[in-house]
């Protein structure tokens, strides 16, 4: 169950990009960071909130498999694809897979067709995603501040 796996992965990863980003604004304090320093820490923090919100949704799917896996006499249809709406296409689940990107747990039905489950909360994705592009925006705007302190140093 890799869903599982990565949740640690996650948690580990949240850790050392939040205390990047607070350690490294807490020794220099932010009035006294320079413009790529604010940068660096903000897309770090960005960071930190992107693989937060995934580990969250991840947790929601590891939950749905789990929930799938297991047997007994409520066990048909699979619980986590018993969504509200038609009733119907739930009794023609045969599998489900997981999706990664975007987080989701699919339920496979018998006529080949499929359908996202509700198991991830309708906010996960589009806030992982905003905040991995914040992430990504302020990660090149320190790097050009960095490429542009560069050459305005003169050499000697």
């Amino acid at each position: 169950m890799v869903s599982l796996l990565l949740v640690p992965a996650g948690l580990v990863s949240v850790l050392a990009l939040a205390g990047y980003g607070l350690g490294t604004l807490g020794r220099s304090g932010v009035r006294g960071a320079g413009r790529e320093v604010r940068l660096r820490c903000g897309a770090a923090l960005l960071g930190a909130c992107a693989v937060a919100m995934y580990t969250w949704g991840l947790l929601h799917v590891a939950g749905a498999v789990i929930e799938a896996e297991d047997g007994g006499t409520d066990s048909a249809p699979l619980r986590p694809c018993r969504s509200p709406g038609p009733w119907e296409r739930a009794l023609h689940v045969v599998d489900y897979r997981v999706e990664y990107v975007p987080l989701g747990f699919v339920c496979e039905t018998k006529d080949g067709g499929s359908y996202t489950a509700a198991s991830v909360p309708d906010y996960v994705n589009p806030a992982a995603a905003a905040f991995a592009l914040g992430a990504v925006v302020c990660a090149g705007a320190a790097a050009v501040a960095s490429e542009r302190r560069a050459r305005e140093v003169p050499a000697a």
